[in-house]
């Protein structure tokens, strides 16, 4: 498995591609939900250009050494919006589809919760072969599942001694 490392300017450049890919489709949603926590700052920034209300859905599949080994897919027990009720066409984001299990487990208990959705379509910057599934919208396609390093991960292992002797 390789490695793909993205900067913070090519990270934003995906996003807004996918943002064009979406308004070229033409297709009309009134919700936008994000798993978290990948999909936070995917779904913050569509939710903005789209100016449509967002919701989170909190995911967790990935645990051990940085991060990388993949386990039980957990779902939280409450969505967290602002929006009264969810919306009918519920576009749903990621920011990458790996094994697609996280993305397929978040649609069945999105319409086993809410089931005033009508339509559902997903979105992600990147989606891996590796995928069970394929996503509504993507940027890049990954024929080759690299470990994607995406520009945010230098927080993970920030030692808040040393940032406090920096500032």
């Amino acid at each position: 498995m390789s490695d793909l490392y993205i900067s913070a300017t090519e990270y934003h450049h995906k996003i807004e591609t996918l943002a064009i890919k979406i308004y070229q489709s033409q297709w009309q949603f009134n919700q936008i939900v994000c798993l978290a926590r990948g999909g936070l700052r995917v779904g913050d920034i569509l939710s903005r250009i789209f100016e449509q209300p967002m919701a989170i859905l909190a995911t967790s599949s990935y645990h051990g050494p940085g991060g990388k080994v993949r386990g039980a897919i957990k779902i939280a027990e409450h969505l967290t919006m602002t929006t009264d009720t969810l919306g009918s066409h519920v576009l749903l984001v990621d920011d990458l589809v790996d094994s697609g299990i996280s993305l397929q487990e978040s649609i069945r208990w999105l319409q086993s919760r809410y089931p005033q959705i009508q339509e559902m379509k997903t979105a992600v910057l990147w989606y891996k072969s590796c995928s069970v599934m394929t996503p509504d919208y993507f940027v890049d396609y990954l024929a080759d599942n690299p470990w994607i390093h995406q520009p945010f991960e230098c927080y993970e292992n920030l030692n808040l001694a040393e940032l406090e002797q920096q500032g």
